[in-house]
């Protein structure tokens, strides 16, 4: 006689393949080394941070349940090159490291936008990681996991917050610095300000 399976395991097999999502959305990518490229963007609902200058608030608690199936068939439908996985906080969900891996193994180019609060360590090795590290403006410096620097590769990012100091401003402070560094300017910022969806 087969053995049934309690409540239970059967909430937690569900919630393991599931994610609460925000929005689906095509776009151009903002920010990182992608900039310019047409994006699917997957922002995930939730956040344990509360930074001064956040421009998702409504992904805190507003989002529906998907299956991983659901996800991949919206992404699909625009059949994008790029698929960028956001938030809120994307890995405070812990089902967000199996959808990053499933869509890398689909074949697009996937990035996540984290904040790097969150071990990043056992994220699938195809994906490029764009971190915003917290700054004291920010109110959640100290949820900085300072590990995770050590952790970026070659092709992932550190994002600049935007209109807490001019563009020029920083590239000035790039040039005096002679930092080895692309600057970047959120270019979705500058098109659709700050228009959900966009």
């Amino acid at each position: 006689m087969a053995r049934s399976e309690s409540p239970s395991s059967l909430a937690a097999a569900s919630a393991a393949d599931r994610l609460r999502v925000n929005e689906i959305f095509f776009s151009l990518q903002g920010e990182a080394r992608t900039v310019g490229f047409p994006t699917v963007f997957v922002r995930l609902t939730g956040c344990p941070l509360r930074c001064g200058y956040c421009d998702t608030e409504y992904a805190f608690t507003e989002g529906r349940w998907m299956s991983f199936e659901e996800v991949e068939a919206a992404v699909a439908q625009y059949a994008p090159r790029h698929v960028t996985v956001t938030g809120g906080e994307p890995l405070a969900q812990r089902p967000c490291r199996t959808l990053l891996k499933r869509l890398c193994d689909h074949g697009y180019e996937v990035s996540l936008e984290t904040s790097g609060a969150l071990d990043i360590g056992d994220i699938d090795a195809r994906v490029s990681v764009v971190m915003d590290l917290k700054t004291p403006g920010s109110g959640e410096e100290a949820r900085n996991r300072i590990e995770n620097i050590a952790l970026l590769k070659p092709k992932d990012q550190v994002s600049p917050v935007h209109g807490e100091l001019s563009a020029t401003e920083l590239a000035e402070w790039i040039l005096a610095d002679r930092l080895p560094v692309r600057m970047q300017i959120q270019l979705h910022k500058y098109l659709w300000q700050d228009a959900r969806g966009r």
